[in-house]
């Protein structure tokens, strides 16, 4: 029976159990995908990445417990934990990863680890006719991300961070194949904007926090506020912060990270 090293991180945080738990599985070779798959149910958070060598750096791909994601920034920014505290990666060194959204890379700052990530556009459409009963909320503004790797995502901004903490969204017209994420903002009282994320077509009705939405929000609310570095609140159950920075077509992402768990995966 084969054995493989699996590492769970907390990401955006510096605490236990607060931001978003990812697992880490740092691979000798490639696995086939059914056997990814399994772990990623077997693991059942949101997002568990696996990692394999490359020329340059390592080969991520990011598996939900239903579906293989093409851009994650949490299990990124846990997984460039994992190499450096594992000592795969020097403190000093930038990891690289090669993705089904490029390359992607990630180095140590005094503000916590950036992933360096694609700006997403953003357009202003009329409300789809899913957000109002979704909601069930006027929203102030919302916006399609364009021309992305990411699964169908509308902006949604509402007129408060009170209106954003306090949705209690009817997930069941956004369940089925096909379906949009929605991304419910408005600017914050303590950080620049607020976010919160609901996903149910990957199995996750509401990640915790979410790096590769900022991909979007950062262009979008950089644009309204008029600055390119910007703190975040994502004000889901466990909560989770990062700076983010628009710089011309790419996203800087900031956070910190902790391992809460390691163990072994049998089979």
């Amino acid at each position: 029976m084969r054995e493989t090293a699996i590492v769970q991180v907390d990401a955006f945080t510096s605490e236990p159990f607060r931001g978003n738990p990812a697992a880490v599985c740092v691979l000798d070779e490639p696995r086939d995908e059914a056997w990814m798959r399994d772990v990623a149910r077997e693991m059942n958070v949101s997002e568990t990445a696996f990692l394999t060598p490359a020329a340059r750096g390592f080969g991520l791909r990011w598996f939900t417990p239903a579906i293989e994601v093409s851009l994650c920034g949490h299990a990124t920014l846990a997984s460039a934990h994992v190499l450096w505290e594992t000592g795969r990666l020097a403190g000093g060194e930038s990891a690289y990863f090669q993705t089904a959204s490029g390359e992607l890379a990630a180095q140590r700052t005094d503000h916590g680890i950036e992933l360096n990530f694609p700006a997403y556009r953003v357009v202003n459409v009329p409300v789809p006719a899913v957000v109002r009963p979704v909601f069930g909320v006027e929203p102030v503004n919302v916006a399609e991300v364009a021309k992305s790797n990411m699964e169908t995502n509308y902006v949604v901004e509402f007129a408060s961070e009170d209106v954003v903490r306090a949705l209690k969204p009817d997930l069941s017209a956004i369940r089925g194949p096909g379906s949009p994420g929605l991304i419910a903002t408005a600017r914050g009282d303590a950080t620049d904007y607020v976010c919160r994320y609901f996903v149910p077509v990957a199995g996750i009705d509401e990640d915790p926090v979410t790096g590769s939405i900022n991909c979007a929000l950062a262009v979008y609310w950089a644009e309204r506020l008029g600055k390119s570095a910007m703190t975040v609140y994502q004000a889901s159950a466990r909560g989770g912060r990062m700076r983010v920075e628009l710089a011309g077509d790419r996203v800087l992402l900031t956070g910190h990270a902790v391992t809460t768990l390691r163990g072994t995966l049998y089979g």
